[in-house]
């Protein structure tokens, strides 16, 4: 149960998607038709949705309150997350979270007043560097190396699938010191843009209408304070950020999932074919049935996690089932929803198509389905 001021800010947040996120769908969509605009949003329309969602008290929500957030607890950024998936509008009011909650556990005093107070009020924005060539997210890959040389620390190596890289004022990025195998020597650093030997070597166009970067670290040299946590500690915080995002993945591929259901449902009933309704149909019906179930089963997964951890509990299992589950569901939820609009659910026209490219990329991201399901059947089995 939400309390009071999480109720608010929940209503707050659904009124935020219907009164601002929503009506921009239209707008927005002809102009990723047009390949106007980082994926189809323009600066005016940010600077708008930026300026109205910090009005209404929308930023900083789970950021800690004695850097002006409202530290708002896991089922309050449940139910937060699920209203922002109904939208096809790609927005999220600062800060993002898993970036946050690494800077938030493991990061100086001096790190905290540099990067992390800027990040929650919206001057900076930040990326993250995991994922490289022919390794993936693999630490046993992970070929990227960083060397202590008198005060600086340079690094050497290279990393794909970076979102926001062009754009992020800095990038937490992992890399190996040492000889150490597999998680050994994993350490986490803070990168400027710009530093030098930084390169963003390749714009790699997603689908969906996103973008992603290969970065190259040539002699990167950054400050010898550039360490986001201990040297050689790096996986735990990068699990702790990876965990955060999976558990935010969950609420808002349910929201997406929602919104599909809702416009093909409303298609259903209004649409015949040989004189009979959509919705009078057994194969529409159990479409309706079996989607509608999924999303109540993954919301009380997903209510489940946030309440374990708001007491501190290890969700990483739990994690892995949401991200799994959720994510999965979204994609059927748009697929069935195009399927049963026809033609029209196969224009761009419609927010459907938006959702459906993002529930594909969502199950891929941050891990795809298939790695997870074998990391549950361990930990259920004990290996």
């Amino acid at each position: 149960m939400l309390d009071e001021q999480s109720t608010m800010i929940a209503a707050t947040v659904t009124k935020f998607v219907d009164r601002e996120l929503i009506p921009l769908e239209n707008e927005v969509l002809k102009a990723k038709a047009s390949g106007e605009g980082h994926r189809g949003l323009n600066a005016t329309q940010t600077e708008h949705l930026r300026k109205v969602s910090k009005d209404l008290g929308l930023w900083g929500l789970d950021a800690p309150v004695e850097l002006g957030g409202y530290d708002l607890p896991a089922v309050t950024m449940a139910a937060v997350n699920e209203e922002m998936g109904r939208s096809a509008v790609s927005f999220t009011p600062p800060p993002d979270s898993p970036n946050l909650r690494m800077l938030q556990a493991v990061g100086t005093e001096a790190q905290k007043e540099r990067y992390l107070k800027p990040y929650i009020e919206g001057r900076m924005t930040s990326a993250i560097g995991i994922s490289e060539p022919g390794a993936g997210g693999d630490p046993a890959g992970m070929k990227t190396k960083a060397v202590l040389e008198g005060n600086e620390w340079v690094i050497n190596g290279r990393k794909i699938w970076i979102s926001a890289a062009k754009t992020a004022d800095f990038i937490i990025v992992m890399a190996r010191v040492g000889d150490g195998q597999r998680r050994g020597g994993i350490t986490s650093f803070i990168v400027d843009q710009g530093s030098p030997g930084f390169i963003i070597e390749h714009e790699i166009p997603m689908i969906g209408g996103g973008k992603t970067y290969e970065i190259v670290f040539d002699n990167c040299r950054i400050p010898a304070d550039s360490v986001l946590g201990q040297v050689g500690q790096g996986y735990a915080p990068m699990q702790l950020r990876l965990q955060t995002r999976r558990l935010e993945m969950g609420p808002t591929a349910i929201g997406m999932a929602r919104r599909a259901l809702d416009m093909l449902c409303e298609h259903a009933k209004q649409r015949e074919t040989f004189g009979v309704k959509l919705a009078d149909r057994q194969a529409i019906q159990w479409w309706i049935a079996d989607i509608a179930t999924r999303i109540h089963a993954c919301r009380l997964m997903v209510q489940d996690a946030a309440e374990k951890v708001d007491r501190g509990e290890d969700v990483r299992l739990e994690a892995s089932m949401i991200k799994v589950s959720a994510t999965e569901l979204a994609y059927d939820a748009c697929d069935h929803a195009m399927q049963t609009l026809g033609a029209l659910g196969m224009t761009t026209e419609l927010p459907l198509n938006t959702l459906w490219q993002r529930a594909r990329l969502m199950r891929m991201y941050e891990g795809p389905s298939e790695v997870h399901r074998q990391s549950i059947a361990r930990r259920v089995l004990g290996h």
